[in-house]
């Protein structure tokens, strides 16, 4: 049951990617709101995602300080 609320958290990042203060939002949500596990496994999957995004790429620091 917690895999769902990380997908579920993949899924609201990447509709919001338009807005990036939206977004910023929204990380900061999910990092409150997952398992320790899940918070790496987004840091991962947060990498690979704005590796294409530039103007995202700020927030990659927000998981890793």
């Amino acid at each position: 049951m917690p895999r769902l609320s990380y997908e579920y958290t993949k899924s609201v990042l990447e509709r919001v990617s338009f807005d990036s203060t939206l977004f910023y939002k929204e990380l900061k949500k999910a990092i409150g709101n997952l398992l320790p596990y899940e918070v790496e496994l987004l840091k991962k999957w947060l990498l690979n995602f704005t590796s294409e995004k530039p103007e995202l790429q700020e927030y990659d620091s927000i998981l890793n300080p």
